[in-house]
C-alpha cells in the first residue's frame, strides 16, 4: 500500500470513489474534470489541505480529507477537520481507511493540532466503530448543518 497526496491524474479514481461509494446522491449534472484536476493540483501544493489516497497495485482504492485550521484558541495552534472517509467496496476492511486516518494524525500533530474532527454522514453503527477504533470519540461535540 502507498500512501500520499492525491495529483490531478487522481482526479478520476476519485470521482469514481465519491459518487459510487460515498454519496448516495451523485450530482446529476456532468463533472467539470478540468476544474477537478486544478483543484487537486491546488490541494497538493497547499500545506493545509491534505487530500490523502490510499493505493494498491497502482489504483487508488481509498481516500480522507483533512483540512488544517489556523485559530486563536489553545494558546494559537490549529486544529483539522476530516472528511470524506471513503474506500472502494472491493478493498473494504483491509486497513486502508485506517491507515489513511492514521497518517492525517500523524500530518496534524506535526503541524501542531490540538485537534481532530471528524465528520460523517453516516449513523451506522459498523460506521461508527470503524471511527472509535481508530481513536474518534463519538458524541463528545456537536455538529450543525446549514445547506447552502
Amino acid at each position: 500500500m502507498i500512501i500520499r497526496k492525491a495529483q490531478s491524474k487522481d482526479a478520476d479514481a476519485l470521482k469514481t470513489l465519491y459518487f459510487e461509494y460515498l454519496t448516495h446522491f451523485p450530482p446529476k449534472e456532468e463533472q467539470d474534470m478540468q476544474l477537478w484536476k486544478q483543484l487537486l493540483d491546488k490541494f497538493e501544493k497547499d500545506e493545509n489541505m491534505h487530500l490523502l489516497v490510499a493505493e494498491e497495485g497502482r489504483k487508488v482504492v481509498s481516500s480522507v480529507q483533512m483540512a488544517i485550521i489556523e485559530s486563536l484558541t489553545h494558546n494559537v495552534r490549529p486544529f483539522a477537520v476530516v472528511e470524506n472517509v471513503v474506500t472502494h467496496i472491493d478493498y473494504r476492511n483491509r486497513g486502508y481507511a485506517s491507515a489513511l486516518l492514521k497518517q492525517a494524525s500523524e500530518i496534524a500533530k506535526a503541524r501542531n493540532c490540538y485537534k481532530i474532527f471528524l465528520e460523517t454522514g453516516s449513523n451506522k453503527e459498523s460506521t461508527l466503530n470503524f471511527y472509535r477504533n481508530n481513536g474518534f470519540a463519538i458524541d463528545e461535540k456537536h455538529s450543525c448543518l446549514k445547506r447552502l
